[in-house]
């Protein structure tokens, strides 16, 4: 456990208290060491991240390695979120395929415990494939949500997962979960992207904890970058902060229940993510934050 304060406050994620801004590790594999992954990992620990997502397809299972590597024995206020319903294949331009099918689900489970080191994963998220970019299941991979939710369930039941989420789904999706008890949703959502703003409202509504991917957009087409926005750059000049930092900050002041995974290579970068949570925004910031429009990607 760390005395440092923990970034953005506390929040809650399948039960367990968590700092609102945590780090998502999927970047720890590509054009990194293992020193530099393991010195990014544990400097996060040193500032108050407690909440790390992560996947056994992030390598395919490299990046989970680094972690039990960097970090076990683990702290015990630690909560690693893996997600499952995809895997590594390594080609351009997503170096991922489709892993729908229940079986696969609970492989991937299996692998996450055998490369982290855990007995029980504490959060893991089916990652469907409704909203993009990229993957879509075709053939035996177009499987109902029921019969996956059916497999996370019995994979709770036998301790294998403490508590399920449930990832790139609209609102419709996520309302047939509920009966799950899922405990968190991940879905593309940023300041210039609110087309999830539906499936945000009802996770206010149920308790359940919000954690968007893609935050400050992407560079991927069709997702606008929040930095490259006027108003997000005026507002982080008066405030002498970064255009990220502005777009994180609006993030968790935008709702209660917002938990941010932010991810990165650098500790530079780690450190001016984590100061986001430092960061207040006015009552005319935030309005005007309100205020911006962009086009949304269209999410299929």
């Amino acid at each position: 456990m760390t005395d440092q304060p923990q970034p953005g406050g506390i929040g809650t994620i399948g039960g367990r208290p968590v700092a609102r801004v945590g780090y998502g590790a999927m970047q720890l594999f590509e054009s990194v060491t293992v020193d530099d992954a393991a010195a990014v990992l544990r400097r996060a620990v040193e500032l108050g991240v407690n909440h790390i997502d992560t996947a056994s397809f992030y390598g395919p299972g490299e990046v989970n390695r680094r972690i039990r590597q960097a970090l076990a024995p683990y702290p015990d206020d630690l909560v690693i979120v893996s997600k499952v319903g995809a895997r590594w294949t390594g080609e351009d331009p997503i170096p991922l395929a489709a892993a729908q099918r229940p079986a696969e689900l609970r492989a991937a489970v299996e692998d996450d415990l055998r490369q982290l080191g855990l007995e029980c994963v504490p959060v893991v998220n089916l990652r469907r494939m409704d909203l993009g970019p990229g993957l879509e299941p075709e053939g035996d991979q177009i499987v109902d949500v029921d019969d996956q939710l059916a497999e996370m369930i019995a994979l709770r039941d036998e301790g294998k997962i403490g508590a399920i989420g449930i990832s790139a789904v609209p609102v419709d999706v996520v309302q047939r979960a509920l009966p799950a008890g899922i405990v968190c949703v991940q879905n593309p959502y940023s300041l210039l992207d609110r087309s999830q703003e539906a499936t945000l409202e009802l996770c206010v509504a149920e308790g359940i904890a919000w954690v968007p991917y893609f935050p400050l957009g992407s560079a991927l087409p069709g997702f606008p970058k929040v930095t490259d926005d006027a108003v997000v750059a005026e507002i982080a000049g008066e405030l002498g902060v970064t255009g990220a930092q502005v777009g994180l900050a609006w993030l968790l002041a935008h709702a209660p229940n917002t938990l941010l995974i932010p991810g990165t290579r650098s500790i530079r970068h780690l450190e001016e993510n984590l100061g986001a949570a430092s960061v207040t925004l006015s009552a005319d910031a935030v309005a005007r934050l309100d205020a911006v429009s962009s086009p949304q990607p269209v999410h299929r």
